[in-house]
């Protein structure tokens, strides 16, 4: 059974079509602008300027103290309502490290759309899992960074 402090979800209402929010998150080389937390540096590897789509595989430069890598699969895709992807260390690491979901979930509503982001950790290997299980408060706070982000850069 999963603890439940192993998905976190936050959600906002956002006055901007789905669409638009969708096309956002869907281009990787755009997650450094939504990111909330301070960690996304930049896309990076052949996929980085293209729009992910189910079984897109796109790789991230990150920074949180050191700098370090991370390839993410999107896992779960429906045009407009649904994107997720599983992150993971890159190479032969990628067995041993990662694989928390981030996921956004799109719905539309009067005057906008509200926007679930969820941090999942049930599939976490369990050597990073140790290290990253009291973080869902933290994580919250970034999430809702990263929303009022992508509401900021689609109604300024």
């Amino acid at each position: 059974m999963s603890d439940p402090q192993d998905v976190v979800t936050v959600e906002r209402r956002i006055p901007a079509e789905a669409s638009a929010i969708f096309d956002l998150i869907a281009h990787p080389a755009r997650h450094q602008d939504i990111d909330g937390s301070g960690t996304v540096r930049d896309a990076k590897g052949k996929t980085k300027g293209e729009r992910l789509a189910l079984g897109s595989t796109f790789g991230m430069s990150m920074k949180m103290g050191l700098p370090y890598s991370m390839a993410s699969t999107v896992i779960e895709f429906e045009e407009g309502r649904r994107l997720a992807w599983q992150t993971r260390g890159p190479g032969p690491v990628g067995k041993l490290v990662g694989g928390r979901i981030w996921r956004y979930e799109l719905e539309p509503v009067d005057g906008g759309t509200l926007v679930k982001e969820t941090w999942d950790i049930t599939q976490e290997s369990p050597i990073t899992k140790l290290a990253i299980k009291g973080l869902g408060k933290k994580t919250a706070e970034n999430m809702s960074a990263t929303l009022a982000r992508i509401e900021d850069l689609l109604t300024a």
